[in-house]
């Protein structure tokens, strides 16, 4: 008997040593898009152990001073490959990650660039996100679905800096705006704006080529959102999906028509009392439905934003 529990135990530390150890193998570039910009894009999809959890993007920004980092994407190997990537752009040190939401595809690397010395800011309305019954669920979900890349070695971060709202800053010589554009994706969505190069860090506010996913966000206040990204007049813009967009202007387009769209046709749902399966399908999708991500998101998005009219009617 000793035997046996001696070897389970070995073979528990080799399974644990393998999660510890593991690097992320998707592909991982880091682009330039501006003079000091640079983005990560990830791969298309939900996340998935084919993917090994890799489907939003992230970006850093170098200055004579440091790097401000902009999402650390989900995993902890994930992370380690886009620290690496900045190490071979610059020597100076990461000093500042801004968390754009927390949802886990951007905030799960967060421990690799604290254990680097950065500091996380992210918007108040983030305080206690990672303890909520919520991110305790999804937490299960990912480690589930994403082992060995997320485990029980994974730390759900909070922030050592909350914002109350619009805050600039400098480093090095480069201005940063960060903009509270939520509640819109989430109520803690937050966006930068890196005014020397004109490139705008937009996150989950716009999903460029694909249908958005709404989930529960307040989408009129989503649309409110979108007008403040298009008030900064970025020249380049990085989505949190999708690849940069040098046509800001109509890509963000391409996110409010959809959204648009979904109010007008499910408000008239709700306004009428149609239940919401026959709504769904009257309801003309072919304008958006050969986008990709379309089966994942689409009904969902209508049933939600369904749900969130019959309150703002109630409300009324």
């Amino acid at each position: 008997m000793p035997r046996i529990l001696a070897l389970i135990v070995l073979l528990g530390l080799a399974s644990l040593s393998h999660a510890i150890d593991t690097d992320a193998s998707v592909p991982m570039k880091a682009v330039k898009v501006g003079t000091h910009s640079y983005y990560i894009e990830g791969l298309a999809g939900q996340a998935s152990s084919e993917n090994q959890g890799f489907m939003s993007n992230a970006g850093f920004v170098v200055t004579r001073d440091g790097v401000v980092v902009f999402d650390s994407l989900g995993t902890v190997p994930l992370a380690r490959k886009m620290l690496g990537l900045i190490r071979s752009t610059t020597s100076k040190p990461v000093r500042r990650v801004i968390v754009s939401h927390y949802h886990a595809d951007h905030f799960y690397g967060l421990q690799v660039f604290k254990e680097a010395g950065a500091e996380i800011w992210a918007h108040r309305n983030a305080r206690g996100l990672t303890t909520t019954e919520q991110a305790r669920e999804r937490f299960a979900q990912r480690k589930q679905d994403l082992f060995p890349w997320v485990d029980e070695n994974t730390r759900l971060l909070e922030a050592d800096v909350y914002l109350d709202g619009d805050t600039d800053f400098s480093m090095g010589g480069v201005h940063f705006a960060i903009r509270h554009v939520g509640p819109a994706h989430s109520a803690e969505d937050l966006a930068m704006f890196v005014k020397e190069d004109g490139v705008l860090y937009a996150g989950d506010l716009v999903f460029k080529g694909r249908v958005p996913f709404v989930g529960d966000a307040d989408s009129r206040a989503w649309l409110d959102s979108l007008d403040k990204l298009t008030a900064m007049k970025p020249r380049v813009m990085v989505p949190g999906h999708g690849a940069v967009s040098r046509s800001p202007a109509r890509d963000l387009a391409l996110t409010r028509d959809y959204l648009t769209y979904l109010r007008s046709e499910i408000g008239k749902a709700v306004a009428e009392m149609e239940p919401f399966e026959e709504a769904y399908a009257r309801i003309d999708w072919s304008r958006f439905s050969g986008l990709p991500a379309f089966e994942a998101a689409n009904r969902s998005n209508a049933y939600n934003t369904y749900l969130l009219m019959e309150r703002e009617l109630l409300a009324q």
